[in-house]
């Protein structure tokens, strides 16, 4: 049933928890062999895996019973007899792969290993039922070696240690292929490998420009060639298969605009059948014309862009989201026989009224003529005439994606609809760095955190100034990990473009990041870390990177920080947070900060995702003056630790002491 939103002489107040709250639904999943449906719903409010027959969703019944953090990802098994899911403790990322029985419900530990050890899936195939090749990092925290698992007894046998690489590829037989060692300074050098994962002769080299933007994919059936994304010989990484025994390289797609983003195959030959680029939307294009009318057909059933989220084994029928800017994700079964769709569930059917508002495309030119792909949404009703300008500036949320190694895209966004609900326009740029745009956008990064990279958000926002979308007086910036650390950089580096910030899991410090990396990050530091930001090892480096740091600048804050973070976070720790808090109280700066300690980087558990942001909704409209719906009792279940500025947000020091009694707050 839909929330009664709360009555505004605008527009409706959408409640908190049905934005930022746990989906009613989500993830949906067919088997491979047809039979099943599987999603992602709430029991007794923490995410659990159910399933249904496909020809009855309505006899759908729970299937795992975690009791804390929830469950956030699902996969079939080849055989369709088992779901795998995986769980780490606390926010640490030391992730444990479970199986669960689809027939009995009982769901077993694949990889009983010590408290600190993570495991990976690296490859099944549905000619091997039962089997599967992980890896697992228990002997060395740096690197994984190699187990042949039976899903369905649980036991596990060693099948190759590794001795240095930083990862594997393992073909359509289960056998290790190819294995990949970093080059100093940067860069990747792949292997042939054997059965015991030996290392032979050279097989391709990656220099460091295009690291970011080459990997394998994936094998042919025969095994005799392998797909790659690549972008060497170009920008744009491009779609190609390569002859294993004689290195011949065929390319299967490619374009002007963007890397390729995404590959749809065949479930049993392998053979490739469309292709997506990424450039301000998703775009498919068919490769196999017996996929051409499909793609057509839901084309112009769907208002958004099309996502593929699973296939049965004989590809007739498909799970396909509909990813729309002003509806969550809504699950449908495609037929491709009868060209049908049937609708299996709205994520978030609380929405289905809500004012929730179009996203608007643009690319922008930064200073230098570099084009950044950029989103921003406004409140409603500011734009009266539909021109994607609003009739009068509004005040303006920057939000920054982190990474910096991934991107903003078009589509369904939480933080965008939330914000525009509460008043304010919001902005998200695809600055340098960012990846899906060839690898010229991702190298001239380098060396510029802090600077070019922070020029380009810059001149986004005074684009939205100049274009009337911006009130220059009212701009905030915000977000997590890099976007984090943007928000820092924001309120030390340009003090006076932003009236506050959000700062989630963001390092302060540009060395101590580095130095506390998980061990299992090592050895692709040289290609990531070190050739963008610099090795602290190296006392020339050293000197730029601590340059490079928000700490290093607090005393330039003007403006007040709100303070987000995971005390088992294992890539930003929370020494990030904590020095930036205590610097800031130290020169009586207003600072809030707010520490998780059942958390990681970010926030999973919906108690604490929904105390954290009724707070920065809180903090947001004191300092740019949108709506906020009260704190109330946000702060219940949460983990949360009020480590500074209790009494800076309206309503937070209330809400503590309720959560602390009990009760809830006015």
């Amino acid at each position: 049933m839909a929330p009664a939103f709360a009555s505004s002489p605008q527009y409706d107040l959408i409640p908190r928890e049905a934005l930022l709250g746990n989906p009613t639904q989500s993830q949906g999943r067919i088997s491979p062999d047809g039979k099943w449906l599987s999603w992602l719903a709430p029991k007794d409010g923490v995410m659990n895996v159910w399933v249904a027959p496909a020809d009855a969703p309505d006899e759908a019944r729970v299937i795992t019973q975690d009791k804390l953090r929830g469950i956030n990802a699902h996969f079939w098994t080849p055989d369709s007899a088992y779901i795998l899911t995986q769980q780490d403790k606390g926010g640490d990322e030391n992730f444990h792969l479970y199986a669960t029985n689809i027939e009995t419900a009982e769901t077993r530990d694949l990889t009983p290993i010590k408290d600190g050890a993570r495991a990976q899936m690296l490859q099944m195939n549905k000619d091997y039922p039962g089997r599967a090749i992980i890896g697992i990092n228990e002997r060395d925290p740096q690197f994984f070696d190699l187990y042949e698992l039976d899903y369905h007894t649980g036991e596990m046998s060693l099948l190759a240690e590794n001795p240095g690489y930083g990862g594997w590829e393992i073909d359509n037989s289960l056998t290790p292929r190819f294995a990949v060692e970093t080059i100093p300074g940067g860069g990747a050098n792949i292997y042939h490998v054997n059965a015991k994962g030996e290392k032979g002769e050279l097989f391709q080299s990656i220099e460091n420009d295009d690291f970011f933007n080459t990997s394998l994919i994936g094998f042919t059936k025969d095994n005799k060639s392998i797909y790659m994304l690549d972008s060497r010989g170009r920008d744009k990484a491009a779609f190609t298969k390569v002859e294993i025994e004689t290195g011949k390289v065929t390319e299967i797609a490619s374009s002007d605009l963007a890397d390729i983003s995404n590959i749809a195959s065949d479930p049993v030959t392998l053979e490739p059948l469309a292709y997506a680029v990424n450039h301000l939307k998703a775009e498919w294009t068919a490769l196999d014309p017996s996929v051409e009318d499909d793609l057509a057909y839901l084309k112009s059933q769907f208002k958004g862009q099309i996502s593929i989220t699973s296939a049965t084994r004989d590809n007739r029928k498909w799970v396909v989201v509909d990813d729309a800017a002003e509806a969550p994700g809504t699950f449908q079964l495609y037929d491709r026989d009868s060209k049908t769709l049937t609708e299996l569930f709205s994520s978030r059917p609380a929405l289905a009224d809500a004012p929730l508002q179009p996203m608007h495309p643009v690319a922008i030119k930064a200073r230098d003529g570099l084009e950044l792909v950029s989103y921003y949404t406004l409140p409603p009703g500011s734009d009266e005439d539909g021109d994607g300008i609003p009739d009068k500036p509004v005040p303006t949320l920057l939000w920054v994606h982190g990474g910096p190694w991934a991107r903003d895209g078009y589509g369904y966004n939480a933080t965008h609809q939330w914000m525009a609900n509460r008043g304010y326009a919001v902005l998200s740029v695809n600055y340098r760095g960012s990846t899906g745009f060839g690898k010229n956008h991702v190298n001239k990064a380098i060396g510029e955190w802090s600077g070019k990279m922070h020029d380009d958000l810059i001149d986004a926002v005074d684009w939205a100034i100049e274009q009337g979308i911006a009130d220059p007086d009212k701009v905030a910036i915000g977000g997590g990990s890099y976007g984090g650390y943007a928000t820092l950089v924001g309120v030390t580096f340009t003090p006076d473009k932003f009236a506050c910030g959000v700062d989630i899991v963001g390092p302060s410090n540009l060395v101590t990041l580095m130095e506390s990396f998980p061990p299992y990050w090592r050895p692709v530091l040289e290609g990531t870390f070190y050739r963008h930001i610099g090795d602290p090892a190296k006392p020339e480096d050293r000197e730029r990177i601590v340059a490079q740091s928000p700490l290093t600048h607090v005393d330039k804050i003007k403006v007040p920080l709100l303070i987000g973070q995971g005390a088992n976070d294992p890539r930003v720790t929370k020494i990030e947070a904590d020095q930036i808090a205590d610097a800031m109280k130290e020169k009586n700066l207003p600072v809030t900060y707010l520490n998780y300690t059942d958390e990681g980087h970010g926030f999973q558990r919906p108690e604490n995702r929904l105390s954290f942001f009724a707070t920065m909704e809180g903090f947001l409209a004191e300092c740019l003056g949108g709506r906020a719906e009260p704190i109330g009792d946000a702060f219940k279940g949460s983990s949360a630790e009020i480590l500074a500025g209790i009494d800076e947000v309206k309503g937070l020091a209330e809400a503590s002491k309720a959560l602390a009694s009990g009760q809830k707050a006015d």
